[in-house]
């Protein structure tokens, strides 16, 4: 739900007093559909938010620094290039309405900002000095050049000046914060959208869990129909013994054989079938093949379809706790603690390899760690489980050593040796991303993000599991798996 006419009056009555006057020293863009305008002024750094999810519409002074994506979106890059720098002459709602303008002093001239918060057609809008649209954050360029005019009943942009300081608070106030309105609506919003995105992940996985299922029922079918089909030749390798035993009586031409089945203790008679343009030991032959046949899909088909079977008993009681809604997803947002950006990494060993290679069988070797050499000459070690992960980056790796990891996925923490003080090479960050993605979860997807920063902005987080991890500082670097880098990599290993 969003905010109330009511409720935007009394949080713009509190926070245009302090707001006014401030400089925009940096702007961001959190979500697809909220900006964040940090504001220099009267002494104080201030972190304005505006949301024009349809959901969650709003306007509110934030408490701590909001995830960035690497990339600012575009509608950041164009608010960056027109008013980062400029000077926020007032803050004003439109009377009775959930529009908020925010007028603007920029380098190359005044403009506004809106803040239209009025539910599904909610958007930020940033005006020229005429009141034209230069951009928009829902809707991109698309209304570029238009003249912007409140809804029709509302007031001139030129006759609502005052602000409703009597307005009843959206929320129960934090006694003894300083800004206890913004405060409270920070903190509900938060509440509900983290239980929105529990959902969005629920339902999320849900589908997931049903296509996966769906596809591993289908996978069950062809094998078991695979194995069924192989069981016919269960008792053929019986069949080609008797041949062999009656070889001298058989002749090229029949269809059929009589033999007794000294196999079974009554001595039964038993015919079996021939394949009349084929000779006795053709026959005896075709027996034996189809007998192996069966063999080799008792031991390669059955444990697939035990593995498989055991997967989908799995994802059949997962779905099931989804439908009762009794399902909880893991960490959705990593921790965020005096206004600084986290990102939780997973402490569960990456999967085992399915053969081993060269690489691995040197690394175990030579002690602790997966090790390798960049092709820049510098070590490279790799975390093979969560005990090796915690001990590799809390206790061996050094404070200006290179950390890395796979972007939010399972998988192994691994450190670069770097000279106090130096930079890594562009080459190594290269190939300690590689092997940072290869030994991870998104290792079939041969693609990936990896986040890496220095050793001193990676700290072991409090209450969990061994390997995990809270990340600060952090960049990003998108790879994927070359041969042929991974090949030098593993000639190169130690």
């Amino acid at each position: 739900m969003s905010l109330s006419a009511e409720d935007i009056a009394a949080v713009v009555a509190e926070i245009a007093p302090v707001m006014t006057g401030s400089w925009i020293q940096k702007i961001f863009q959190p979500a697809p559909h909220g900006i964040t305008l940090e504001c220099r002024g009267q002494g104080q750094t201030l972190s304005l938010f505006i949301s024009a999810d349809p959901h969650t519409a709003r306007l509110h002074l934030l408490s701590r620094r909001l995830p960035n994506p690497v990339t600012p979106p575009p509608f950041c890059q164009f608010l960056r290039a027109h008013i980062q720098g400029a000077k926020i002459e007032e803050i004003e709602q439109v009377r009775g309405d959930r529009i908020v303008r925010i007028r603007i002093a920029a380098r190359k001239g005044p403009c506004m900002l809106i803040a239209a918060l009025t539910g599904r057609k909610a958007d930020v809008l940033l005006l020229d000095g005429a009141d034209r649209i230069l951009m928009t954050l829902n809707q991109g360029q698309e209304r570029s050049g238009q003249s912007y005019t409140l809804p029709s009943g509302l007031p001139t942009a030129r006759t609502s000046r005052a602000h409703r300081a009597d307005s009843p608070s959206p929320t129960r106030p934090d006694v003894g914060h300083p800004f206890p309105i913004s405060h409270s609506i920070e903190r509900q919003y938060q509440q509900r959208e983290e239980e929105r995105a529990r959902d969005q992940l629920r339902q999320s996985r849900l589908v997931e869990v049903r296509k996966v299922i769906k596809k591993i029922s289908r996978r069950t079918d062809a094998l078991r129909a695979d194995l069924e089909k192989a069981a016919r030749y269960r008792d053929y390798a019986r069949y080609g013994e008797l041949l062999k035993a009656n070889l001298g009586t058989i002749q090229k031409g029949q269809e059929e054989v009589t033999v007794v089945d000294y196999f079974d203790p009554a001595m039964p008679e038993l015919v079996i079938p021939l394949d009349a343009s084929k000779s006795p030991q053709g026959n005896l032959n075709d027996y034996f093949k189809k007998h192996q046949k069966y063999m080799a899909a008792e031991r390669e088909i059955r444990p697939r379809l035990e593995t498989a079977e055991r997967e989908l008993h799995a994802l059949r009681a997962e779905l099931t706790i989804i439908e009762q809604g009794t399902w909880e997803p893991p960490v959705i947002s990593a921790p965020r603690l005096a206004g600084r950006r986290f990102h939780l990494t997973d402490h569960r060993p990456p999967p085992p390899d399915r053969r081993p290679r060269t690489a691995d069988r040197a690394a175990r070797r030579s002690g602790p760690f997966r090790r390798f050499t960049s092709a820049d000459g510098l070590p490279i070690y790799v975390g093979r489980n969560a005990r090796e992960n915690e001990e590799l980056s809390l206790k061996f790796a050094k404070s200006d050593d290179l950390w890395l990891h796979a972007q939010g996925t399972p998988g192994s923490h691994v450190v670069v040796r770097l000279e106090k003080g130096s930079d890594p090479p562009p080459e190594t960050i290269k190939d300690a991303a590689t092997l940072a993605l290869l030994y991870s979860d998104l290792k079939k997807s041969g693609k990936g993000e990896v986040i890496y920063t220095r050793r001193k902005y990676v700290r072991k987080a409090k209450g969990q599991p061994p390997g995990t991890v809270t990340v600060t500082q952090e960049k990003a670097i998108f790879v994927t798996l070359d041969k042929t880098r991974l090949q030098a990599l593993k000639e190169r290993s130690r």
